[in-house]
Formats: structure tokens, sequence, C-alpha cells
């Protein structure tokens, strides 16, 4: 894992194309007072949850992004390995942003509805900040 930009208040991990998701989320919500650390996972095998979890030890928060389903995702591993080793030192629940629990559909502007992205993103660190 690679820690794409520095931050004080909340960390979001992201994987692939939901990197720049998170990117994106953390410049906006930085206008707003908000410091995000973005954690480019890389590499979902091995783990790199060492990286994750000295990032939530320095801010508290927790937000995993995937575009997979929530449920068995990466996300739900992400946020297990948090609670493993550094559960003392969250502040908030973590939360996970992920696809709805729909079939991908095929259609472009519904596929666009069921996966994540930039606002779902900013909504789950602000419900992790309040």
């Amino acid at each position: 894992a690679k820690v794409r930009r520095e931050g004080t208040d909340v960390t979001i991990t992201a994987h692939s194309h939901m990197v720049g998701f998170a990117l994106q989320a953390a410049e906006k919500l930085a206008e707003e007072g908000i410091s995000c650390e973005v954690v480019d996972l890389r590499t979902l095998r091995p783990l790199d949850h060492e990286t994750i979890v000295e990032s939530v030890k320095k801010t508290s928060r927790l937000v995993s992004a995937e575009e997979g389903w929530g449920p068995m995702g990466v996300g739900a591993e992400v946020v297990a390995r948090v609670i493993e080793h550094a559960f003392d030192y969250l502040d908030a629940p973590p939360l996970r942003v992920h696809q709805e629990d729909v079939p991908l559909p095929y259609a472009a502007n519904l596929e666009a509805l069921s996966l994540p992205g930039v606002d779902k993103i900013i909504k789950a660190v602000k419900q992790v900040m309040a």
C-alpha cells in the first residue's frame, strides 16, 4: 500500500479505479477543512495492513472505498484488519463505501447509480467526522 495523500482527520482506503475518486473526494473535503489521508492499497493479496493501521492510528477514522459489493468484499477485510490491530485508536466506527447490493446493471445510467463515486465517499467521511 502507498499513501497517495497525507492527512490528519480520516483515512480513506481504495484500490484501482476508486483511488482517483478518493483523491477527488479528499480535494473537495479539504475545501471544507477536513484533512483526508488516502491510502492506495495497490495489492489485495497480500494486503499491506501495516500501512493502513499506521494511517488509522494517526487519523483515528476509516472510510474504505471499493467498487465491489460490501458483503465479503475488500472493504470488509480492511475494516476487520483495522479492528484487530487498531481498535483502541478509533474515534468512530469505520464505514464502507461500495456498490449497491444489486446485480450490476447493463444500462450505463443504472450502472452509474449502483456504483460508488466521489459523492458517496464525501458522505461517508462526513458521517465518521460527525
